[in-house]
């Protein structure tokens, strides 16, 4: 009997906390809604990604990298975000301005996957080639509140300017969006 009345409570704590999370879904991903992101990145690759725009701090070889910036998107439709983001990077005193350009739609509301197209650009970094990278990322999204999620995923850059660099970056990322 207890066994019975224990398995009971689990189930309906399971449910309410189910329905809880479609209600705050509900409205943050609807059409006509607003995002607000900031992620940050943890990298392999001999310099992780270097056109970021999230939050990053690292060290390859004597020479530390450290990015800021944040993403915007606005739901075009229930669960489909387009979105654009910034960035400002430095790479030991000299910088790059990124830029990322993509789409986000959330499966089931609750499952957010993305493809962007992200770039860079600084002369005293990059020399005469831009970077370019099409981004692919997974996930999920934890509504803590109605209107705010933490996203932890996992991304896969994959480089469009073979003369900059060849390698593709797998990185895992940790999201923190404001829904309006």
């Amino acid at each position: 009997m207890k066994k019975l009345l224990f398995t009971a409570a689990v189930a309906v704590l399971g449910f309410t906390s189910v329905s809880a999370q479609e209600e705050a879904t509900g409205s943050a991903l609807s059409k006509g809604s607003w995002l607000v992101e900031a992620n940050t990145g943890f990298g392999a690759g001999d310099y992780g990604h270097t056109a970021n725009t999230g939050f990053g701090l690292f060290s390859v070889d004597d020479t530390t990298v450290w990015s800021l910036g944040g993403e915007a998107g606005y739901f075009v439709m229930d669960d489909l975000a387009v979105k654009v983001g910034l960035g400002y990077n430095d790479f030991d005193g000299a910088s790059s301005f990124s830029y990322k350009l993509g789409a986000k739609y959330y499966i089931a509301s609750q499952f957010p996957v993305q493809v962007d197209l992200t770039g860079a650009s600084g002369d005293d970094v990059f020399g005469d080639e831009t970077p370019l990278w099409i981004g692919l990322q997974g996930g999920y999204a934890w509504f803590v509140a109605d209107n705010i999620s933490i996203e932890p995923g996992l991304r896969y850059n994959l480089s469009m300017n073979e003369d900059f660099t060849d390698e593709g970056i797998l990185e895992f990322r940790v999201g923190f969006a404001l829904h309006f």
